[in-house]
């Protein structure tokens, strides 16, 4: 019979140290001997008051990579039922909260959407262990690159690749849930899983309004009560586009508000943008046509072909993600292979269809197995 080989000990104990200097590490660039999906810190987190009775959670470090495959670090929460627990592992998706550190759910309650708790409970019921991430730039060093699709693709399945490698119960079939922006992501996550989520295999993915068809609906914000997501998705676009500066196209009264980009969060950013014309928004009260075209790249899903079934939910009444624009998804969404199952809820908000669909998303998710 083989023996292992006995380390010395200085070599021993130099592991160990690396060892926990890695649970430590603080959230800033990930080293070169990481991997996408290793966890660096894992701490207790307190839940909120819905979710708590139904889960323990662990607020992680983990590693994850940008838009060029660069190695970076992102925060998330690894929720596991209490008492009916499966060993599958679901994602959540979660929507706007904002470009700030302040604005990361895993730390910050009051940005932990009703919805969003509203979803996880329904996906604690049916015993997956789910998967919580912030997003790139949210709890992090980097600027968060809001609605890009691929960062919030490869920060979600490398979170659920965290939760298979904090416990080594959960199988490698896993699925996705998202709101919003997090029903972007789900998107981009299914069109990138074959490729990047290595042996793991998504099953299906469920996106409830996702911001989609960029080109359709950023010519339509200004002047409407929705243009901080306007904003934000500006800066989101120059964090991965160094050709492009957000103040190059904000009109002067819409760039003398963009600190509150840094010291508040969704509501506050719209509530600061709400009320200003199209040309006190933009100069010259429009999009230029080729950052329209740069937004509807590195924004609109469905631009290659997913790797799993679908499921879309969208509300009649959603005035933030219009409903016209999810049946355009739809249609281009049958172009490809896998299936596509499209659902309406009448009278449904952007934030109600979340709750009114809950568990028939959870469900059908766990369907999927």
């Amino acid at each position: 019979m083989k023996t292992s080989p006995r380390l010395p000990v200085a070599a021993l104990v130099a592991l160990l140290l690396a060892i926990g200097a890695a649970l430590v590490a603080p959230a800033g660039p990930a080293s070169a001997a990481s991997i996408p999906g290793m966890v660096l810190s894992s701490t207790p987190a307190t839940l909120p008051p819905e979710l708590a009775p139904l889960a323990t959670g662990k607020r992680i470090t983990y590693v994850t990579t940008d838009v060029n495959g660069n190695l970076i670090t992102a925060t998330g929460l690894i929720m596991t039922p209490v008492s009916y627990k499966k060993n599958r592992v679901a994602a959540w998706a979660h929507g706007t909260t904002g470009l700030a550190d302040q604005c990361t759910p895993s730390t910050n309650q009051n940005v932990f959407w009703p919805e969003a708790r509203t979803a996880i409970a329904a996906l604690l019921g049916q015993g997956f262990t789910v998967a919580a991430p912030d997003y790139p730039g949210l709890g992090t060093s980097q600027q968060h690159p809001y609605l890009i699709g691929l960062s919030e693709a490869r920060s979600i399945i490398d979170a659920v690749k965290a939760a298979r490698n904090l416990d080594s119960s959960l199988i490698p079939a896993y699925v996705i849930d998202g709101h919003s922006q997090g029903g972007q992501g789900s998107l981009f996550a299914n069109q990138i899983a074959s490729s990047y989520d290595g042996n793991m295999v998504l099953k299906g993915s469920a996106s409830i309004a996702p911001v989609s068809n960029a080109a359709t609906l950023a010519p339509l914000i200004p002047g409407t009560p929705n243009q901080g997501y306007l904003v934000m998705g500006l800066y989101g676009l120059q964090t991965v586009d160094s050709t492009f500066s957000a103040a190059s196209v904000l009109a002067p009264p819409a760039k003398s508000k963009t600190s509150v980009l840094s010291s508040g969060c969704l509501m506050e950013i719209l509530a600061s943008y709400q009320n200003l014309s199209a040309s006190q928004l933009l100069v010259g009260g429009a999009l230029p046509d080729s950052v329209i075209a740069k937004l509807d790249h590195w924004v609109s899903p469905a631009q290659t072909t997913p790797t799993a079934p679908i499921l879309l939910i969208q509300g009649t009444a959603d005035e933030s993600v219009p409903a016209f624009l999810t049946e355009m998804l739809v249609d281009q969404l049958h172009a490809y292979s896998q299936p596509v199952t499209y659902q309406e809820i009448d009278g449904a908000t952007h934030d109600s269809a979340v709750v009114q669909s809950a568990d028939t998303v959870a469900t059908w998710l766990a369907g999927r197995y």
